[in-house]
């Protein structure tokens, strides 16, 4: 009898579980929301038994759980410290980039990521040249709506995700230049999106300004990158900090999707 080759490259069907796992595992997290069987076999088209069999492959691995009340399937525990260690790993890639940026401007830089309504900085580089910078503390976070990194947060969400966390945005004004209304921001984002880049005018402390964009990440997950200056630097000098920085974001990309599994 033929023994099995279990080193041997995994076969067409194999890629294909995979793929459609992943389709499933990327659905779910679009979503935001347990869904039932029965609505993740109308979102990716495949048979109900075959989402049911895949389903069940995941939540063995804890990848996914049961949903509140055991109502369908949400993104499970196990997750996390996957996610955990692949995002530590894409950090360390970011991190000199963000270094080089801090260095070409001599001003702050900071990365962040989107919790719930608000953005928190997770990583920040700083230049020594000026004596007057724009620095905040590691894990702060600003409301999405009034700062630059996240507004660029905003802009890159899927619609349905959007909807979803305006309706639980305070949009509570810090400065008399703070985004107040639905309808303001709502503008505000699409020209986000058709620039590509995002303003925070004073808008979240009197006296500083900031440039912002959005980072994707292989794993389609979205980083904030912004430039705080203060305003006496800010304005007369904006197209040199766009410029620099969607050249830094352009090069943490094509970094990031260069990294291969080995």
């Amino acid at each position: 009898m033929a023994r099995r080759n279990t080193n041997a490259t995994p076969s067409g069907g194999g890629i294909q579980v995979i793929e459609r796992a992943a389709t499933i595992l990327r659905l779910l997290e679009r979503r935001g929301k347990p869904l039932s069987l029965g609505e993740i076999s109308a979102a990716v088209g495949l048979p109900r038994s075959t989402v049911q069999r895949i389903v069940g492959a995941l939540a063995a691995e804890r990848l996914l759980a049961s949903g509140e009340s055991g109502r369908g399937v949400r993104l499970g525990p196990g997750l996390v410290s996957l996610g955990s260690a692949a995002r530590s790993h894409f950090h360390d890639v970011i991190r000199p980039h963000l270094r080089w940026l801090s260095d070409h401007l001599k001003e702050t830089v900071d990365l962040s990521i989107r919790d719930g309504s608000v953005a928190v900085f997770i990583d920040q580089a700083t230049s020594e040249e000026r004596r007057l910078r724009a620095i905040s503390g590691m894990g702060v976070s600003f409301p999405l709506h009034c700062c630059a990194n996240g507004k660029a947060l905003l802009a890159g969400l899927e619609p349905t995700a959007l909807e979803r966390v305006l309706s639980n945005l305070d949009m509570e004004p810090l400065t008399k230049n703070t985004i107040t209304s639905e309808e303001q921001l709502r503008a505000e984002l699409d020209r986000v999106r058709e620039h590509g880049v995002a303003y925070d005018l004073e808008e979240q402390s009197l006296g500083i300004c900031a440039v912002g964009a959005l980072v994707t990440d292989p794993y389609d997950s979205h980083l904030g990158i912004s430039v705080a200056v203060p305003s006496t630097r800010f304005y007369g000098n904006e197209s040199g900090l766009v410029e620099a920085l969607i050249a830094c974001r352009d090069r943490i990309e094509k970094q990031l999707s260069s990294i291969e599994l080995r």
